[in-house]
């Protein structure tokens, strides 16, 4: 394409960055004062990033089987979803500088050696179950899928970024077909207090009460949860929230579809709802590593006479084993 056109001139689409609550993510950061000034590794725990499907691959066997979770969701929309969470300020809202600081912040992804990517990454297919009420044959089984296939439909994966904000804050990042509920969320768990003087159990065994929910879709809205007194003599905790939802709020507001929107920014010439050059290649870069790493497993898995498989989980469940014991090694727990 560069040989015929300028980068200014091409578009390059990811329709989540359409969604009305995904460019909310940069007007709740950088529109308001209160969360930004907490939005670091002082006051951060860890980041969950959830994109799940309850449906199967369908009719798409023959496409999806040579693409699998991680090309298909979450070398594009998820990595979105984590450089609009993490990206610094931008010194205005126009194309450079918004894209300039996704670059930045994508440079930063720690690359993973394809060697090591099982202590980063775990994959599985999903077998026979029920999800949404509907019954789901295991992957194998689908049309157009070969009986000894190893590609993933869900991918959960511990991405580290090496700057000042963020450095030791873990984003965990997960995506799945013919999983419990279909739903897009960020959760920001924020930190524990260094004292808890209202509990009695010992604090490592007690979930962290502040968690911010930006919630993409459905029931798009965001959510704060904390700790608060139940009436009566005794210092009884009880969680509660603080919801907002759009339909509530803006009920009475058509927005445009994703792609209207972005095919109206093309006919302004407005890019910063498009994806650059340099934000493509570093996704793919982080990506490539773990498709090499998988391919290493494979290839060692041969050499030792053995039938390579991937872990499994039923259809309408929330993943496989092997994705909840990557986060209980760091003391921490899917939302589901």
């Amino acid at each position: 394409l560069l040989h015929l056109f300028s980068e200014s001139q091409i578009y390059r689409i990811d329709h989540y960055l359409g969604k009305e609550t995904v460019q909310n993510i940069l007007v709740f950061r950088f529109g308001n004062g209160i969360f930004e000034p907490i939005w670091n590794r002082n006051y951060i725990d860890h980041v969950q990033i959830t994109v799940a499907e309850t449906l199967g691959i369908g009719d798409r066997g023959g496409y999806y089987d040579r693409s699998g979770a991680l090309r298909d969701m979450l070398q594009n929309h998820m990595m979105q979803l984590v450089a609009m969470t993490a990206m610094e300020p931008p010194v205005a809202f126009e194309a450079k500088p918004v894209r300039d600081q996704k670059v930045n912040v994508l440079r930063s992804f720690r690359p993973i050696d394809p060697a090591d990517v099982e202590i980063w990454v775990v994959r599985a297919q999903y077998g026979p179950g029920v999800s949404d009420g509907k019954e789901i044959p295991g992957y194998t089984s689908e049309k157009g899928v070969p009986t000894n296939s190893a590609t993933e439909t869900y991918v959960a994966w511990k991405l580290e970024i090496d700057n000042w904000r963020w450095k030791g804050v873990p984003f965990y990042l997960r995506t799945g077909k013919a999983l419990a509920t279909k739903l897009t969320e960020i959760n920001i768990v924020f930190r524990k207090p260094p004292l808890l003087l209202f509990e009695t159990l010992d604090t490592d065994d007690i979930p962290p009460s502040n968690v911010l929910t930006l919630r993409i879709q459905p029931d798009e809205g965001i959510r704060l949860s904390f700790d608060a007194k139940r009436p009566g003599p005794s210092d009884n905790i009880e969680r509660v929230a603080m919801d907002f939802s759009y339909r509530d709020y803006f009920g009475g507001q058509a927005s445009a579809d994703a792609y209207e929107r972005l095919l109206l920014d093309a006919m302004l010439g407005d890019s910063t709802l498009f994806i650059r050059r340099e934000e493509t290649e570093l996704a793919w870069d982080r990506v490539t590593r773990i498709l090499n790493g998988w391919e290493i497993q494979k290839e060692e898995a041969q050499q030792n006479g053995e039938q390579f498989s991937l872990p499994k989980y039923a259809a309408g469940t929330w993943g496989p084993a092997e994705a909840d014991e990557m986060m209980r090694r760091d003391g921490r727990y899917w939302r589901n």
